[in-house]
């Protein structure tokens, strides 16, 4: 996987701080990654989510919202309704450099942002929800105890996991407004809600909603015993693996390259990346691989180097060998 850092201009003409994890082979297709709350790109699950998804062929775009992590502007002046506006202008982003989404992932409120901005993003044919609210106004939980002041003086200084922000009263009139349930129902792509039966932050009942509210297909799936924030690597490879393999129904098929004909007995190897050492190599026409070199030879680690696969031919005869007269 190799990462790229981009940026992009936001809802109010911002800069936004993205990353964009490929894969080492050609794209599959591409995801949207938006996190959690007051979250940032790098935080573990999304870290870990996309590096799942790149080694099954997806590159990710992960991004700060604005006002958050490295990304320009001011948090204080932000509010679910950018949030979607932000996530469409990554999509768009995407798209002007030839990688148009045809995932979008989110995670907790970023769940319920990409429910909103599915219908605005023509070329995403899938949407994955993990621990999402089904009412963005749940969020409001996180400060409740500073509702009055927020009303009374315009704003209020809240601590979110140990870091202090700003919220405003337009933040909690734009959540108080929204609606998620219309957007849900007039979806019109497929959807995949992932939540965890014990998550304290937001409860599953919020997925219960959501799944109700959508329409065929969709699909549910538990993550047992994780908490809100996939900390834990494995709940996160869990997490991607099962977005990878859901997700395939939904991307173009797979197809073997086209050969020609090949005579038993041969193996043809073509070059098949002009500025590196990546090769494609088919077997009797039946089989095909990729030979490469580790990144910091200058490959792109897509297959075996070519002593491996020297050593995978001696080593399998001779166990074959073994076997034959044992």
């Amino acid at each position: 996987m190799t990462t790229e850092r981009y940026e992009f201009e936001g809802h109010a003409g911002n800069k936004l701080s993205a990353r964009l994890d490929r894969p080492d082979v050609p794209e599959r297709t591409t995801a949207l990654f938006a996190h959690c709350f007051t979250c940032s790109k790098d935080i573990p699950a999304a870290r870990r989510i996309a590096e799942s998804l790149s080694g099954l062929g997806i590159a990710v775009l992960r991004f700060d919202f604005t006002g958050l992590g490295h990304s320009d502007g001011e948090f204080a002046n932000t509010n679910f309704t950018s949030n979607v506006q932000d996530l469409v202008l990554a999509a768009k982003h995407l798209e002007g450099i030839g990688l148009p989404p045809s995932i979008l992932i989110g995670h907790s409120l970023g769940g319920a942002a990409v429910l909103k901005a599915a219908s605005e993003i023509p070329s995403v044919k899938a949407v994955v929800t993990i621990g999402a609210p089904a009412d963005p106004s749940h969020v409001s939980h996180h400060f409740e105890e500073n509702l009055d002041k927020i009303r009374t003086e315009g704003e209020a200084e809240v601590n979110l996991g140990g870091r202090n922000f700003t919220i405003r009263k337009q933040f909690v009139e734009d959540i108080a407004q929204e609606n998620l349930e219309p957007a849900i129902a007039r979806l019109r792509k497929a959807l995949l809600v992932m939540h965890a039966p014990l998550d304290n932050t937001v409860g599953i009942e919020n997925a219960a909603q959501i799944f109700g509210a959508a329409k065929h297909p969709k699909s549910f799936v538990t993550l047992d015993d994780a908490n809100h924030l996939i900390t834990r690597k494995e709940d996160a490879a869990y997490a991607a693996s099962v977005i990878a393999a859901w997700v395939e129904k939904y991307l173009p098929p797979m197809t073997k390259r086209e050969v020609g004909k090949i005579p038993d007995g041969t193996v043809r190897v073509s070059e098949d990346d002009a500025n590196g050492f990546r090769q494609f190599v088919s077997i009797d026409g039946k089989f095909q691989l990729l030979a490469d070199e580790p990144i910091n030879f200058g490959g792109t680690n897509a297959g075996p180097n070519p002593y491996q696969f020297l050593s995978t031919g001696l080593g399998a005869c001779t166990s074959m060998t073994i076997r034959m007269y044992s």
